[in-house]
């Protein structure tokens, strides 16, 4: 079938199941600022550390390679999103590249994944709250963010892009100013030590525990750059789509260049690396080193407003995406529908609801539901990777042949680009799996896998003898 003749049947199938259309109010400075905030969350601002601990300065290495891998897969959901225009959901490349089961089971494994990071952000930003209200249970906290941030996304869609738009611009702005003052401090312009780069190399050198736990580290740091790809399920909401996705790789190189690794260099410039704890947040260590007074808790505000966009993003994907896999028949038919702003309102109200489930968990259980679904989504974002990697191989190859005119954007160095991508996501999963700290999610996370699999298997065995 051609990628055309695909396009057309992923239309017909909307009009079959009479599937509305979304509203498409979401301006390009909201789809950019989605882009270039997606993968700015607590990751970076207290996951940090634990590279840095481990890998010494040279966590930036790790930084710089899985940013790498993400760029590259951001490329290629640029170049498919301009060639075959009008795909709601990303994972519907893989249905267009690789076939109806692959829509089917990257879609319900992108929307389990997200479902889990939006419990996992409602309670560190109710543990951040509770600081300030210890009176109020961290659940009852929890329960109230997650409302908020529903209510912002029943409104509409344009509300949802204005809030995160201003949630990432406090998280952009926030960022750049940490650099110039740290970036002032490193060159000696501030304080009365001088520069400070001797850091870098004067606590066991640069790399003081050698190669392997540089490369070890991209398991562990890889999963804080994901969130970009939200970027091109949200173009699908605006007007301006195709000219925002071609600047979209441009934006997410630039973000992985300065946000992290500019970032994460200064802090183990300003103090040794061996200052550094495991759980805490970085930032406001170097900010406290620095002497910045109220660092700690502007960095609190600071992760509480990284929270509330991740937050704010995974209610609007999950729902996104559930309304995607709807209109394809992949899941209940009474969730294709919207309301008289264009808005999917069940499909967030019940992506919320499973949220809520997750939350809950959380509390009831937290050392074995809830631990049970969180190491269950670790590795999922990489085989979903995996899988539009090589939808955009297949896809690529047919464009090339059948209209060429449409890859106005192209992945680099292609097929040579996405192979490598290929393989550095299974490099990356292969350490997971031998990594003792990391084994646990690799095979936690073939659980989801086997039941989607299991489902899909059985849908199809069903259709067969209809």
């Amino acid at each position: 079938m051609s990628v055309t003749a695909a396009a057309v049947d992923l239309a017909a199938e909307g009009q079959a199941a009479a599937v509305p259309a979304l509203e498409k109010s979401l301006k390009r400075r909201h789809v950019e600022m989605i882009a270039i905030g997606g993968i700015i969350g607590a990751g970076l601002f207290v996951g940090s550390s634990s590279a840095i601990a481990t890998a010494g300065p040279a966590a930036v290495i790790s930084y710089a390679l899985a940013g790498l891998i993400v760029l590259l897969v951001m490329r290629m959901l640029s170049e498919m999103a301009i060639a075959i225009p009008g795909v709601q959901a990303f994972p519907d490349f893989a249905r267009l590249g690789l076939g109806h089961w692959a829509g089917f089971v990257s879609g319900w494994l992108y929307w389990y994944f997200w479902v889990v990071v939006v419990a996992i952000e409602a309670i560190a930003g109710a543990a951040i709250v509770h600081q300030w209200l210890p009176a109020l249970p961290t659940w009852a906290i929890g329960i109230v963010l997650m409302a908020g941030l529903t209510i912002v996304n029943l409104m509409s869609t344009r509300s949802y892009g204005e809030f995160e738009f201003w949630f990432s611009a406090i998280k952009v702005g926030a960022i750049l100013a940490f650099i110039i003052v740290a970036a002032a401090f490193v060159f000696g312009l501030t304080g009365t030590a001088g520069a400070s780069w001797a850091n870098l190399t004067g606590h066991g050198g640069f790399m003081p525990e050698g190669l392997a736990p540089v490369l070890g580290g991209v398991t562990a740091v890889i999963f804080s750059l994901v969130g970009a790809e939200i970027a091109t399920i949200a173009a699908a909401e605006s007007e301006e789509a195709a000219s925002t996705l071609g600047r979209m790789t441009a934006s997410v190189a630039l973000r992985i260049l300065i946000f992290y690794i500019a970032s994460i260099a200064l802090i183990v410039a300003v103090l040794p690396w061996t200052a550094i704890v495991p759980g805490e947040s970085p930032f406001a260590a170097a900010l406290a080193a620095m002497g910045i007074p109220g660092g700690a808790l502007a960095m609190n505000i600071l992760v509480l407003i990284a929270v509330l966009s991740c937050l704010n993003s995974g209610l609007y994907v999950t729902s996104r995406v559930l309304f995607s896999l709807a209109s394809h028949g992949d899941a209940p038919q009474w969730l294709v529908t919207v309301d008289r702003r264009r808005v999917p309102v069940r499909a967030i109200l019940v992506a919320s609801l499973f949220a809520y489930a997750a939350l809950a968990a959380s509390i009831l259980s937290p050392g074995m539901v809830f631990a049970f679904l969180v190491n269950a989504s670790g590795a999922l974002m990489l085989v979903i990777y995996l899988m539009i990697a090589a939808a955009q191989l297949r896809l690529r190859g047919r464009i090339e042949v059948e209209s060429p005119g449409r890859l106005t954007v192209r992945m680099w160095l292609h097929p040579w680009g996405t192979l490598a991508a290929i393989a550095g996501m299974v490099a990356v999963l292969v350490a997971m799996a031998v990594t003792p700290g990391l084994a646990s999610q690799f095979y936690a996370s073939l659980a989801p896998v086997a039941v989607v699999l299991a489902f899909w298997w059985g849908r199809a065995h069903r259709a067969s003898k209809a």
